[in-house]
C-alpha cells in the first residue's frame, strides 16, 4: 500500500471533522466572546487526545482504491453499424473523370481486339476448309493472314498477305512434303460472315519433295537418295532380285520438265551381285552382266572353270584367243596356264557378257557360281523400268479454278529437292 506523508500543522482553518462528529458540543465561556477566533486558536493550547487529530489528517486507508476518477477521454454512444463491412466500397466511384475515360477507352479497346482476333481465327478456318475440299487434299492446310486489325481489311473485302502451307500433296507416284506460298492481293468473295472463297492477285513459294519421304515412299528397293551438287542425287541401297539382294547404285540429274514438273535422267546404274559380277541394264559394250576382277582372276586359277568357258564359242571369240590355242590348252595343262597367266586374260575375261554367252548356254552361269535364276529376273529388269523404279520426277497437280502456277527453279539440298513457284489469277471457291 502507498502511504502519503502529511505535514502535522498546529493551525486550523476549520476544527477538525472528527471533533465535530465524536466531540460533545461545547458551549463557548463568555470570556472568549468577542475574541479573535484564529487568534484564540493559536493562542490556546490544543484541547483532548491528540492522537485522534493524526488519525482525522491521515485519513481513511481505502479512500484511494475506493476512489473513481473521471474519464475524460470518453466517446458519446452510439448505436452499433451492422452493415459495415457487409459490402465491398465501390472503388470506381471514387475515380476522376479523366480516370474513368481511360478505363472505359481500354475495355473498349480490350473488346474490339478480340472481335478482331476472333474474326481473323473465323476467316481462316474457313479458307483452310475451302481450299481442302477444293484440292482433295486430306487434311487442311495451314492458313495464316497478315495484317493488323484485320476488321478493316475484312470490310473492304481484300486481304494484304496470305500464307498458306499445305503438307503432304500427292504428285505421281511421290509426295510433296510441303508446298509452302506466299499470296498477295486477295480479294475475298461475299463477306466476311458468308465466305466463299477468294481470288489471288500473286503468289510465290516452293516445293520439298523431301529425301526422307522418298526413302520411306520408295522403301519396297530399300534404296536411299542422298543429295550430290546443285542437281544431282545419289541412290544407293538394294534390289531384290530373282530371290537375291543385289546392291544398287545410281545417280539421277534432276531438271525442270516445262511449266509444271522436274524430270529425273537416271544414269551410272549398277547391280552388284556380291562379289561376283556386276550388272548395267542396257545393250551397250559395257553393259550387262559382268563378272568382277576379283571373280575374273580367281576362275583363271580354276581349270574347270576356264574350260567350261573355252566351251561356248561366243566367249572364245569375245576373248580374242585363236581356236587353235584354245584346242592345245584343252589338251596341256602346260599350255592352259601358259594361256590363262597372260594379264590380257582377265582384262578380256571382264570384258564378255555373261548374258549374252548365257542365252544358249544357260549352264554357263551355275558352273561359274552364278545362280541360273538371275539370268530371267536381270532380263526382265530392263533400262527403262530400273530407272523407273529410281526416277525422282513429278509434275504439279493441276489446281482448282482459274489461273496459273510455273516452276520457276529447282535446287537439290541436303534435306530434298527444293522447287520455287510463282503463280497469278488464282481462284478456288465459289
Amino acid at each position: 500500500m502507498r502511504t502519503t506523508p502529511h505535514r502535522i500543522t498546529t493551525r486550523h482553518d476549520d476544527p477538525p471533522r472528527y471533533q465535530d462528529e465524536h466531540r460533545p458540543h461545547q458551549p463557548q465561556s463568555p470570556r472568549h466572546q468577542g475574541v479573535n477566533p484564529r487568534r484564540a486558536e493559536t493562542d490556546t493550547p490544543p484541547q483532548g487526545n491528540p492522537y485522534d487529530e493524526l488519525a482525522a489528517l491521515a485519513g481513511h486507508p481505502l479512500d484511494e482504491f475506493l476512489h473513481e476518477e473521471p474519464d475524460s477521454a470518453e466517446e458519446d454512444w452510439a448505436p452499433p453499424n451492422h452493415r459495415r463491412g457487409s459490402r465491398r466500397r465501390n472503388r470506381f466511384a471514387g475515380l476522376s473523370v479523366a480516370a474513368k475515360s481511360v478505363v472505359l477507352l481500354l475495355v473498349a479497346a480490350a473488346l474490339l481486339f478480340l472481335g478482331d482476333r476472333w474474326a481473323l481465327l473465323y476467316t481462316e478456318h474457313e479458307a483452310a476448309a475451302k481450299l481442302k475440299d477444293s484440292m482433295h487434299l486430306s487434311a487442311a492446310p495451314e492458313v495464316d493472314i497478315d495484317g493488323f486489325p484485320f476488321l478493316t481489311q475484312a470490310l473492304d473485302d481484300r486481304l494484304d498477305t496470305v500464307h498458306i502451307t499445305v503438307p503432304d500433296v500427292a504428285a505421281d507416284r511421290v509426295s510433296l512434303a510441303k508446298v509452302s506460298t506466299t499470296a498477295s492481293d486477295v480479294k475475298i468473295n461475299n463477306s466476311l460472315l458468308d465466305f466463299k472463297g477468294a481470288e489471288i492477285g500473286a503468289m510465290n513459294g516452293e516445293v520439298l519433295l523431301s529425301f526422307d519421304d522418298l526413302n520411306r515412299e520408295l522403301g519396297a528397293s530399300q534404296v536411299t537418295f542422298t543429295g550430290h551438287g546443285r542437281d544431282q542425287v545419289l541412290a544407293r541401297g538394294t534390289l531384290p532380285v530373282a530371290g537375291h539382294d543385289l546392291k544398287v547404285a545410281a545417280e539421277a540429274r534432276i531438271r525442270r520438265s516445262g511449266d509444271h514438273g522436274i524430270s529425273t535422267q537416271i544414269g551410272g546404274m549398277r547391280l552388284d551381285i556380291g562379289d561376283l559380277a556386276t550388272y548395267r541394264p542396257g545393250t551397250g559394250p559395257g553393259e550387262g552382266l559382268h563378272l568382277s576382277r576379283k571373280s575374273a582372276a580367281d576362275i583363271r586359277e580354276e581349270t574347270k572353270k576356264v574350260k567350261a568357258l573355252f566351251a561356248v564359242p561366243e566367249v572364245v571369240e569375245r576373248l580374242g584367243v585363236p581356236k587353235s590355242a584354245v584346242r592345245a590348252a584343252l589338251h596341256s595343262e602346260s599350255k592352259m596356264a601358259e594361256l590363262t597367266g597372260s594379264p590380257r586374260f582377265v582384262k578380256g575375261l571382264m570384258k564378255v557378257n555373261l548374258i549374252d554367252a548365257a542365252m544358249g548356254h544357260p549352264w554357263l552361269l551355275k558352273k561359274i557360281g552364278l545362280d541360273p535364276a538371275l539370268l530371267d529376273g536381270l532380263s526382265e529388269l530392263t533400262k527403262p523400268e530400273l530407272a523407273d523404279r529410281l526416277s525422282l520426277g513429278f509434275q504439279l497437280p493441276k489446281l482448282p479454278g482459274a489461273g496459273d502456277v510455273r516452276l520457276q527453279d529447282v535446287k537439290v539440298e541436303q534435306d530434298g529437292i527444293r522447287v520455287r513457284l510463282e503463280g497469278s489469277g488464282l481462284t478456288f471457291g465459289k
